[in-house]
C-alpha cells in the first residue's frame, strides 16, 4: 500500500513514534516497531517507514525472517539501503542478547517479562512441554530452578507433592511457576488453569508464596499474575 503522505502528517496518535512514547512499546505492532528503527520512508515513491516496514515483513515472513536474512537480502528491497539493514540487524541483534541474558542465582525479580526473557530460548521452540518451578527466598531473589515434568501438562504430571518437595527442601519462601506452550500461542488451557489454581492453594497451606505461573510461547508470554488470575 503506498501513502499519499508522510508519517509527519498522520494524527499525532497514529504515529509510531509518539505512540511509543504514550502508551509504551507493547501498544506498537511490529510494523510499528520496525517502522521506528527505518525512522525514514521514501519521498519519491511516496511510501512511509511504516510502508517499508509492512513490505520487509510481508517478504521475510516476520521479524524471525528478517533476522534470518543477510544485508544483503534487506538491501535489495526498494527503499532499504545499506543504513537501514544495518540499523534492523542492530537492533534485532540487541533484543537477543538481551533475550539470552541469564536470570542468575541470586538475581531479583522484576516482573513476569524477566522470566519471559530467561526461558524464552531454552522453553520457546521446545516440541514437548516442560514445567518448571523457580525457587525464591523472602526478598524474591532466585534460589535455583527445577524441572518438575516433561509432557503434555496434567494433573498427573504436575502433582503437588512433587512441585513443593525441591520448595521444602531448599526453605523456599515464594515460587514462580513456568511451562512452555509448544504450539506457539501461550494463552492457557482449562488444564492450565486447573493445576494453577490447585498449586496455590497447596502454597497458601504451606505458607509459601506463590508469585506467578508464566506460560512461554514463541516469543510472547501469559502471565497469570499479571492478568489477576492467581
Amino acid at each position: 500500500m503506498v501513502s499519499s503522505y508522510t508519517i509527519k502528517e498522520w494524527p499525532e496518535a497514529d504515529r509510531p513514534r509518539e505512540k511509543l512514547l504514550a502508551r509504551g512499546a507493547p501498544a506498537l505492532s511490529e510494523t510499528e516497531l520496525l517502522a521506528i528503527i527505518l525512522r525514514t520512508g521514501d519521498a519519491a515513491s511516496g511510501q512511509s517507514a511504516v510502508d517499508h516496514a509492512r513490505l520487509l515483513l510481508q517478504q521475510f515472513g516476520g521479524l524471525k525472517g528478517i533476522d534470518e536474512a543477510a544485508p544483503s537480502e534487506l538491501c535489495a528491497i526498494k527503499g532499504i539501503g545499506p543504513a537501514k539493514a544495518a540499523q534492523v540487524k542492530a537492533c534485532l541483534e540487541i533484543g537477543k542478547r538481551i533475550g539470552s541474558e541469564k536470570w542468575e542465582t541470586g538475581q531479583p525479580l522484576h516482573s513476569a517479562e524477566d522470566v519471559f526473557h530467561h526461558f524464552r530460548e531454552t522453553l520457546g521452540r521446545e516440541k514437548r512441554e516442560s514445567f518448571l518451578v523457580v525457587l525464591l527466598d523472602n526478598k524474591n531473589r532466585k534460589i535455583r530452578e527445577v524441572k518438575i515434568s516433561e509432557g503434555s501438562l496434567t494433573a498427573s504430571l504436575v502433582h503437588p507433592r512433587e512441585v513443593y518437595n525441591p520448595v521444602i527442601r531448599e526453605s523456599a519462601a515464594g515460587v514462580i511457576f513456568v511451562h512452555n506452550h509448544p504450539s506457539g500461542d501461550p494463552a492457557p488451557s482449562a488444564e492450565d488453569i486447573d493445576i494453577t489454581k490447585r498449586l496455590k492453594e497447596v502454597g497458601e497451606v504451606m505458607g509459601v508464596r506463590v508469585l506467578d505461573h508464566v506460560v512461554i510461547g514463541h516469543d510472547r508470554y501469559f502471565s497469570f499474575n499479571d492478568k489477576g488470575m492467581l
